[in-house]
């Protein structure tokens, strides 16, 4: 298939990119590189060391002898990606490139605009240029699992049967985002499901979890295709602080209670998801399809009890201590979201307890001298937003000539 692959420079993007070219897909990459100029901003960077993606297309084709094909410009351009999607003519579109972070759209006004617009703008141009240019592409969209916030029934994938004064009808599972980012992300998807039922439109949602894990059959082929990893306040996940925190002997930043609950997948079942989705697209003139990425749940407490047990397997004695929580949430809430539908299309889950240490911990400590102490604990508050220092965001430092070169 042609597969077209938005934000491919990202921490999920490159490893599809080299997955699908690998399985002898037409693989295309878009990105304007905006992660990278967002962790310029905010003084943090990826743990592992990472290469241009120039010189990762590069080296996959010397590897490989596969080509990946670039577009390096900004989705929210609307001459850009339509001439992209014209041109390359796409079977397949997986839509990773967006803004992924909720503390960075609660620093300030200017950080949740910015979110908004490049989050929301891009994905309707994506929708337009499809219409218009490649009616018959199935839109694979990345969302997430906090669109749905934590309310007090079970989560379904996508849709509720419900009865009101005697008329049942099935509906958009009600959306609780818990931030400004989670926000674009309900946008979103309602625009896509309005894209679908007005357009005919075929779209996959995937509502995923938090992906865990560097190490994929192709980033293992050479270490200068690694991908990302964030441990920092506004792109880090909780299990990558805790291990990062583990290794360089700091207590496990647990908030609060430690009780609130998420889903959780590897990113190679981040993979297998997406080829199921591409492989098996919904029928024609069918609503939007949404499928609940993720295979396990734990407790941000579980999350540490797991990473503090991985830890002692490598001989590291970690500490778990409580910290104020800096984000507006319920800590103790229900939390049983339905995933079934990836699972009866073929996904074989990997568990977390199985592969901490060789999908994380091992590669924290082979890059230990990389991590920046003063951006492993958050400071980014719900309420208050960051009180520290600030330089201006991307979106004043995209008009520099050396942003101006496009991408994510």
């Amino acid at each position: 298939m042609r597969v077209l692959i938005l934000g491919g420079d990202g921490y999920l993007g490159w490893p599809t990119a080299m997955y699908f070219s690998k399985q002898g897909h037409a693989v295309a990459v878009v990105d304007n590189f905006t992660r990278r100029r967002m962790h310029l901003e905010r003084g943090s960077d990826s743990l592992t060391p990472i290469q241009s993606l120039h010189e990762r297309v590069n080296v996959w084709k010397q590897v490989t002898g596969k080509t990946i094909e670039m577009f390096v410009g900004d989705i929210q351009d609307w001459d850009f990606i339509h001439r992209v999607i014209k041109n390359f003519v796409p079977e397949a579109i997986i839509h990773y490139g967006e803004i992924p972070s909720a503390p960075y759209s609660m620093i300030d006004v200017h950080h949740a605009t910015f979110v908004h617009q490049n989050n929301v703008i891009g994905n309707l141009n994506v929708l337009f240029a499809i219409r218009d240019f490649a009616p018959a592409c199935h839109l694979i969209k990345l969302g997430t699992m906090g669109e749905y916030g934590t309310p007090n029934i079970d989560i379904e994938e996508g849709y509720i049967e419900i009865e009101h004064n005697g008329r049942r009808d099935t509906l958009p599972f009600p959306k609780q985002p818990g931030s400004f980012y989670h926000l674009t992300k309900v946008h979103d998807s309602n625009n896509i499901m309005f894209a679908n039922r007005i357009w005919g439109l075929q779209a996959t949602d995937l509502n995923q979890g938090v992906v865990y894990g560097i190490e994929t059959d192709e980033v293992n082929l050479d270490d200068r295709l690694l991908t990302r990893f964030d441990y920092d306040e506004s792109f880090g996940t909780a299990l990558n602080r805790f291990c990062v925190q583990a290794v360089v002997g700091i207590p496990l930043t647990v908030f609060g209670k430690g009780q609130q609950t998420r889903g959780y997948l590897n990113i190679r079942d981040t993979l297998q998801c997406v080829e199921l989705a591409m492989l098996n697209p919904p029928s024609a003139g069918s609503k939007m399809r949404v499928f609940n990425q993720f295979t396990e749940s734990f407790s941000v407490m579980q999350l540490a009890q797991i990473v503090q047990r991985a830890a002692a397997h490598l001989g590291i004695d970690v500490e778990i201590a409580h910290y104020e929580n800096p984000r507006v949430e319920s800590e103790v809430h229900h939390y049983n979201p339905k995933h079934s539908k990836l699972l009866d299309l073929g996904l074989k889950p990997r568990y977390l307890e199985n592969s901490l240490v060789e999908s994380v911990l091992t590669r924290v400590i082979q890059f230990k001298d990389h991590i920046i102490p003063d951006h492993i604990v958050p400071r980014i508050r719900w309420s208050e937003g960051d009180k520290g220092e600030k330089v201006d965001i991307v979106e004043r430092e995209a008009k520099s000539e050396e942003a101006v070169v496009s991408g994510d």
